[in-house]
């Protein structure tokens, strides 16, 4: 487990765009998206803010002696997949808890998951929004004694220790004005603004339709929360995996500024990036930092 701690910097790509260069803004990309293992050719699930956020729950289940990673998301979910992979990667038993009824054939990253030996077990929609309930986690874990549980998205403690790292890292790389990310259940936002700590201005930009992102950053930072963060709700696209046509056009046009991006998260927030700047959003002259943090296995 070396190599989770051991690494170089991901790159960090400059990025010319018409309407960036009207605002008289600079703008860079943190291609957290290559940051991945030699051993996983081809693999695209566990990288960026999935490597990131699981860097110190892998140590913790190592140094604990767990012999399996236990964890839970949708059908498509990345972190499903990433939590596969690092199992494959690092030795671990995996069990994933899915939302819904079984449908076969298993979609793209459920059977990328089972290839990579996760065990699949299907809740109801009912049953799974339970999962966070003490007594069903403790009957989990009796059940499976052998299991470090990981929550939705890898978010915990833990996950926020290694998201702050990436604030770091960038911040050693370029001096910024503002991070720009995309939101899931926020555990890379709250990650990133402890690890910002004032020094630039945090911008997640929301994959979900709600605005219930920022009660459960604040609850994430705890007593540590800080006013350099905002979360921009408005680029959802009508909701979680929802892909409009203007959308999947959209890639394909910020493609040929080579920058491959995917629908569900990086691709709605890089939308929102230019559409900001094109109103007026970051004063002239800002330097951003817009962050590539994978995901590219959703196109599966």
């Amino acid at each position: 487990m070396q190599a989770l701690f051991q690494h170089p910097p991901s790159p960090l790509q400059r990025f010319q765009h018409p309407i960036l260069e009207a605002r008289n803004l600079t703008c860079f990309i943190k291609r957290d998206d290559l940051l991945q293992l030699e051993t996983q050719p081809g693999d695209q699930a566990f990288c960026g803010n999935k490597w990131r956020k699981l860097k110190y729950n892998l140590a913790a289940a190592r140094e604990q002696g767990f012999k399996t990673l236990f964890t839970f998301g949708g059908a498509f979910s990345n972190h499903i997949a990433a939590t596969a992979s690092a199992g494959k990667l690092f030795g671990f038993n995996t069990i994933g808890i899915i939302r819904g009824e079984k449908v076969l054939p298993l979609n793209p990253t459920l059977d990328f998951a089972t290839d990579c030996g996760m065990e699949l077990h299907f809740w109801s929609r009912e049953a799974y929004r339970r999962k966070d309930d003490p007594q069903v986690l403790a009957q989990l874990q009796a059940q499976f004694p052998q299991a470090y549980i990981i929550p939705e998205g890898g978010t915990n403690t833990l996950a926020l220790r290694g998201c702050a790292e990436l604030a770091e890292e960038i911040l050693a790389q370029a001096e910024v004005d503002y991070v720009c990310l995309s939101c899931g259940t926020g555990g890379t936002l709250a990650g990133m603004i402890q690890g910002l700590a004032g020094r630039a201005f945090a911008l997640g930009f929301s994959a979900l339709k709600g605005d219930f992102h920022k009660a459960e950053v604040q609850q994430l930072l705890g007593s540590n929360s800080l006013d350099n963060w905002a979360i921009a709700t408005e680029y959802h696209f009508g909701g979680y995996a929802k892909t409009p046509p203007e959308l999947l056009d959209f890639l394909v046009e910020i493609k040929k500024y080579d920058l491959p991006l995917e629908p569900i998260y990086t691709g709605k927030m890089m939308w929102g990036v230019l559409d900001r700047a094109k109103q007026g959003y970051f004063p002239a002259g800002s330097r951003i930092c817009v962050v590539h943090t994978g995901g590219m296995q959703g196109w599966r």
